[in-house]
């Protein structure tokens, strides 16, 4: 049984480790801050010093990171995943990140005699703790095979979708629609609201309509009560938008409804309420329909 091992025990990164430790594998883990991957190491994880050191003592290397710049911290550098790679391993990034970012870094895992695929996944924390979870993968078929045992484990749907960085291309045009919908529900909440019918019964409704996809329903209650912890924050989902308006500019693809949740998102921030769960898209239109904050 290969080795796995992970670096980036985030929301996301940690909670798939724990599935890899419920279904039996050996995992050894990195975390930029330790105290927060504590829990997985009491579980049985094994803990490395740094990203090198992961690479070093594992066949099948994952990491989950949040942006294109941390991806470059975790695999660069001395203590970087790529120094720690080498003949026979296995690379795969499971991050939301350029996909000309991710072509090629490929081609320098490659250069180490290793094979790397992009794997990043559809679901929020509830689908991954629900054994829910989708995962779409990028790069070589032999490599893809390999692991693919090991991400059912993480998430039953696995689907490869071409070569490297075509995943993650299929993860922006998954993504994008997320902050779309979400700001579509608001506006229609939002107009039963001021039309006098109160909130938890349009939300009720919204949920039970057939507008409701499978995030309305475990996002959309956001609007009665934000979860303590954003589930995915404006910052990253605007990272992921951004990351759609630049393929659209280079493919020819128009994206009209992309642009203007995107300027939401930016007056989410300008909001201050950037650390908020993406669904405070509805606060944003909420307060330019002259109600007072709700969210400080």
């Amino acid at each position: 049984m290969d080795r796995i091992g992970f670096v980036g025990l985030g929301v996301m990164g940690s909670r798939m480790v724990k599935r890899l430790l419920d279904a039996g594998r050996r995992v050894v883990g990195y975390n930029r801050t330790r105290a927060k991957a504590q829990w997985l190491v009491d579980l049985g994880m094994e803990w490395a010093g740094s990203p090198r050191q992961v690479a070093e003592a594992a066949d099948v290397v994952f990491s989950m990171v949040t942006d294109t710049k941390a991806l470059q911290a975790v695999t660069e550098g001395p203590d970087g995943i790529l120094a720690g790679l080498g003949p026979g391993k296995v690379y795969v990034d499971m991050s939301t990140v350029s996909p000309a970012a991710s072509r090629a870094l490929a081609e320098r895992v490659r250069q180490r005699g290793a094979q790397m695929l992009d794997a990043p996944v559809s679901g929020s924390v509830v689908t991954l703790e629900e054994g829910r979870l989708s995962i779409m993968v990028g790069g070589d078929r032999d490599a893809f095979e390999r692991v693919r045992p090991i991400l059912q484990d993480i998430g039953p749907v696995v689907t490869h979708v071409g070569g490297n960085g075509q995943a993650v291309l299929m993860k922006v045009a998954t993504n994008l629609s997320l902050a779309v919908q979400m700001l579509a529900f608001s506006e229609g909440l939002l107009l039963a609201e001021r039309g006098g019918i109160p909130r938890e019964t349009a939300v009720h409704v919204l949920l039970n309509s057939v507008v409701a996809s499978p995030m309305l329903k475990y996002r959309g209650p956001f609007v009665l009560r934000m979860p303590e912890e954003a589930w995915f924050d404006v910052n990253m989902m605007q990272k992921d938008l951004l990351l759609a308006l630049e393929m659209g500019r280079e493919l020819n693809v128009p994206l009209p409804t992309t642009a203007t949740t995107n300027e939401y998102l930016t007056a989410a921030r300008g909001l201050g309420l950037a650390g908020y769960d993406f669904a405070v898209l509805f606060e944003v239109l909420s307060r330019l329909a002259g109600r007072d904050p709700e969210l400080r």
